[in-house]
């Protein structure tokens, strides 16, 4: 894509107008063309009648596209995907699950996300379980990750649970090879992996089918620009057998003649509830179809891992800023810190000047996130603006 088109390209996006933007691993801009589609859905649905046959019929048709078109963005079948509100939603769904009973053990990493971890004491403290740790922190700049994973396995093992790209460093994980890893350890029950894909859905090329991960919850307010409120789970058809519903709502169940629950739905619909914000999955449609005008999925990683490269070199050069990657980035996330400073303080400072980063506090660091269509500029006026104020 030309400067130029790339230019326009980003007219289309109302946030990135007047601030420089690292943000996406929090939460990505909505182009224009998705908030016009939330509101022309809410209309739609008011003048078919919004308890109506036409509207329901509407709505189970656009929940269908949405379906259609994560699982083409994902490399499965639309039958594997359960809609959701967001990752954590996913993660819980997956967690909460599993037929856990006490003795077993659940395998976490030290880079999860804090909503996993609570989720995980909570499990632990209901049914007895065993909750362990593996320091997989210390293989960003060295190490095997698949190792690190598979010494802390135990004969006890139900699941393990890890994020695709790590939230907190940027580092990217062999997801095939731990996967493979973990499926071929010999204990007790097969070990199932889940995955909080939150920061790796919208920028890596993915193949799930073929990665033969278990449980891969994602959302759509991240790198895809979509609504918040949006996201999914992938169950993969051999473990959706083990994965129980802990919740039931008319989208999940089958019902007789007579409207009497006689079962689950067949696929991943058996694990959604009720009703939802449908016009927002519109909205998502619309932004995931917007991507595709600049490449494939594999021509935007290729330009976000150009960039974060970029940005990452002329942070490596600022006098009192230190990279935590030792190497280019693998994806979008560039966390850096500034040894002596306050990282709030400097992220707040930053932002009076609309270049818009976030800390993350372990480690304890700032984290900025460059798109495929983030700016050379952009990154230079971010590192400037770190300059002035280091």
């Amino acid at each position: 894509m030309s400067q130029i088109a790339l230019e326009n390209y980003r007219q289309q996006f109302p946030a990135l107008q007047n601030k420089g933007y690292f943000n996406y691993g929090g939460q990505g801009p909505m182009p224009q063309g998705a908030i016009a589609a939330i509101q022309q859905s809410y209309q739609r649905i008011q003048e078919l009648g919004p308890f109506s046959g036409k509207a329901y019929a509407w709505v189970m048709d656009e929940m269908e596209k949405l379906r259609g078109a994560i699982a083409t963005e994902l490399g499965t079948t639309p039958q594997t995907i359960t809609l959701t509100e967001n990752v954590s939603v996913g993660c819980n769904i997956a967690l909460w699950g599993v037929d856990w009973r006490s003795g077993d053990h659940l395998l976490l990493t030290d880079c999860e996300h804090h909503s996993v971890i609570a989720t995980a004491q909570e499990i632990q403290r209901r049914f007895g379980i065993e909750v362990s740790t593996c320091p997989l922190s210390k293989t960003l700049n060295g190490g095997d990750p698949v190792e690190v994973i598979t010494s802390h396995l135990q004969p006890n093992t139900r699941l393990v649970v890890l994020s695709h790209i790590l939230w907190n460093t940027g580092q990217v994980l062999p997801l095939s090879e731990v996967v493979a890893a973990c499926h071929g350890y010999s204990g007790h029950y097969p070990v199932r992996v889940l995955v909080d894909a939150a920061q790796s859905v919208g920028v890596l090329p993915l193949q799930l089918d073929a990665l033969q991960v278990d449980f891969y919850a994602f959302t759509g307010h991240k790198w895809w620009c979509g609504p918040e409120g949006v996201g999914g789970l992938y169950v993969r058809p051999e473990a959706r057998d083990d994965l129980h519903p802990t919740f039931a709502g008319w989208r999940s169940i089958t019902t007789d003649a007579g409207g009497y629950p006689t079962g689950w739905k067949p696929d991943g619909q058996r694990y959604e509830v009720a009703t939802s914000a449908f016009p927002l999955m519109t909205g998502l449609r619309e932004a995931i179809a917007l991507h595709h005008q600049a490449g494939t999925t594999r021509d935007r990683y290729q330009r976000i891992q150009s960039l974060s490269h970029y940005l990452w070199q002329q942070l490596m050069a600022l006098p009192g800023v230190s990279c935590l990657r030792i190497q280019p980035p693998e994806a979008g996330l560039v966390s850096f810190q500034v040894p002596g400073q306050s990282h709030p303080q400097l992220v707040n400072s930053l932002e009076k000047e609309n270049l818009l980063v976030r800390t993350i506090l372990n480690p304890n660091c700032i984290r900025a996130c460059v798109h495929y269509f983030t700016l050379e500029a952009e990154c230079d006026r971010l590192v400037e603006a770190i300059r002035q104020n280091v």
